[in-house]
């Protein structure tokens, strides 16, 4: 278990040291229906954290926060399928 925290540890200081390096173009899709000016249908749910923030003031500080939940989310959910799909010790 220490090995993880170690490594989730690691994975956020990368994260919060190349965020400023993050792309702030808009993602593909979202290109080509704004090029096309074709009309997004509105979801049923909004999501979390929807545009990956967590609704901070500070955008580099929303951002990093989101970053970091969604780490330790798919984190934790890779420990869980882990255990699950791990065999079992006799």
């Amino acid at each position: 278990m220490k090995k993880t925290i170690v490594a989730l540890a690691i994975i956020l200081v990368g994260l919060a040291v190349l965020l400023p390096f993050a792309s702030s173009n808009p993602d593909a899709m979202d290109a080509v229906t704004g090029n096309f000016s074709v009309q997004g249908q509105t979801s049923i749910w909004q999501g979390i954290m929807p545009d990956y923030s967590a609704s901070v003031g500070n955008g580099y500080t929303s951002t990093l926060i989101a970053g970091f939940i969604g780490v330790i989310i798919v984190v934790l959910a890779g420990l869980v399928v882990g255990k699950v799909l791990a065999p079992k010790k006799q």
